[in-house]
């Protein structure tokens, strides 16, 4: 029976750590943007991007409360998968073609997906530990903290920006960002520096995504070589 209770009390301080409660405010924050994301679009950008910057918050209290933890990787990885991929879907109904979004969100989904299984199969504690890659522009941006964030709040500006630049639900995607690029003001170099983040990003994407499945396709033929 003690040892019971004192399993319980162990579960609640892990869910009670600072950077899982921020975790939480997160997924509320999120909840709140989406259900007001057609009625007040700058306080659904405002709300959506806190919540993104709370990403990096949550990441530096776990390190500094020596409060690092599993389930708040999962819990953060899960927030910004499903708030990405909730953006995603709204701009493929607001842009055409629809089909560009979808892609970037089944291409974000399943490169992370693909990322952490790899990454407890082969027995790593961090989905971005990738020293023994191959590839320099995946240990870039997982060995540099600074071009990671640059290269992920670029991702999620340029997102928030085709947002708010969207008018009517029939928008041109190319027109309006050679629009908005043609302009020669602040928007237009935001744009700029986003797009190329926006790229790395997706490059990352795809190595990371054809990098996990190499391993998995090799847990496999080994797993076969042994039982052989």
């Amino acid at each position: 029976m003690a040892d019971k209770l004192v399993r319980k009390q162990s579960k609640m301080s892990v869910y009670l750590y600072v950077p899982n409660i921020i975790g939480y405010i997160r997924v509320l924050m999120n909840i709140v943007a989406f259900a007001l994301c057609f009625s007040n679009k700058i306080i659904f950008s405002v709300l959506y991007f806190v919540s993104f910057v709370c990403d990096g918050v949550d990441g530096w209290c776990a390190r500094k409360f020596n409060q690092v933890s599993t389930f708040g990787a999962v819990l953060d990885m899960l927030t910004d998968r499903i708030s990405t991929a909730g953006l995603l879907v709204i701009l493929s109904q607001v842009y055409r073609p629809g089909l560009t979004f979808l892609s970037l969100l089944a291409l974000d989904i399943a490169s992370h997906w693909l990322q952490m299984y790899s990454t407890f199969l082969i027995g790593k504690t961090s989905h971005k530990d990738v020293k023994d890659s191959t590839n320099w522009l995946f240990k870039a941006y997982y060995g540099n903290r600074t071009f990671m964030a640059y290269c992920c709040v670029s991702c999620e500006v340029l997102y928030i920006i085709l947002f708010l630049l969207a008018e009517k639900h029939t928008e041109n995607l190319m027109d309006i960002i050679l629009h908005s690029i043609q302009q020669k003001t602040f928007l237009s170099l935001l744009v700029v520096i986003s797009l190329f983040g926006w790229a790395v990003k997706q490059a990352v994407n795809v190595i990371q995504m054809k990098t996990a499945a190499d391993v998995c396709v090799l847990h496999d033929i080994n797993k076969k070589q042994k039982a052989g």
